[in-house]
């Protein structure tokens, strides 16, 4: 039985990816990597901001808050599973501020400005520190997974655990810095034929993102 029923929870799960038209779909995992948001920095306070602005910016990304009034911290602590669907030639950015060659295929970003006024928090340097870990975590897959992943502006003034210094990607979004931000983005195109479906899933501390291709069969 502790064999049998993980393989049936997977196996099960697997239908959460069917089409609307309910044709049979092969769903090939492209890549999957996953960080401890206990291990975000060595300093017990800044980990506790930068593991809080992380959940916050998927809080935003899945729409479970739109504004700082939404905000529940019980709720955006709690295990999480989110996932969405990137059309083929569809881009996703991290933030709103996109280079002109994305104008037209941007079609999700995580919905934040990574500020006060949208709710996240200071470690007394930067507000909504955390946010890049969370960037380079896409990065990192996305690139792993042969998609057109793009980051102009590297975070290697600044180790990020358990990501390799090359898929570091530094995240800046101010008002009225429109061309700085763009550089300061991450942009992820599906070049595949087939849409791509990202997961995000947050359980015991952990922080999973897989990339999957969805084909009909």
């Amino acid at each position: 039985m502790d064999i049998i029923g993980p393989i049936l929870f997977f196996i099960i799960s697997q239908f959460s990816f069917a089409t609307a038209d309910k044709n049979p779909v092969d769903i090939a995992l492209l890549s999957t990597q996953s960080i401890s948001l206990e291990n975000r920095h060595s300093n017990k306070f800044v980990n506790g901001i930068f593991k809080d602005n992380i959940l916050l910016n998927i809080a935003y990304l899945s729409g479970k808050v739109t504004e700082k009034g939404d905000i529940n911290w019980h709720e955006i602590k709690k295990p999480l599973t989110y996932k969405f669907t990137l059309a083929p030639k569809k881009t996703f950015a991290f933030h709103q501020d996109v280079l002109e060659k994305y104008k037209n295929s941007v079609a999700k970003t995580t919905n934040a400005r990574f500020n006060f006024d949208d709710g996240f928090k200071s470690d007394g340097y930067l507000m909504g520190d955390g946010v890049c870990h969370f960037a380079s975590l896409i990065y990192w897959v996305a690139k792993n997974a042969g998609l057109d992943a793009y980051a102009t502006t590297n975070h290697d003034f600044a180790i990020i655990p358990e990501i390799d210094k090359k898929y570091g990607v530094s995240i800046y979004k101010m008002p009225g810095q429109i061309s700085l931000n763009a550089i300061q983005n991450l942009y992820v195109t599906n070049n595949k034929q087939n849409p791509s479906v990202f997961e995000f899933t947050y359980q015991n501390g952990k922080l999973k993102f897989s990339i999957f291709e969805v084909k009909k069969v």
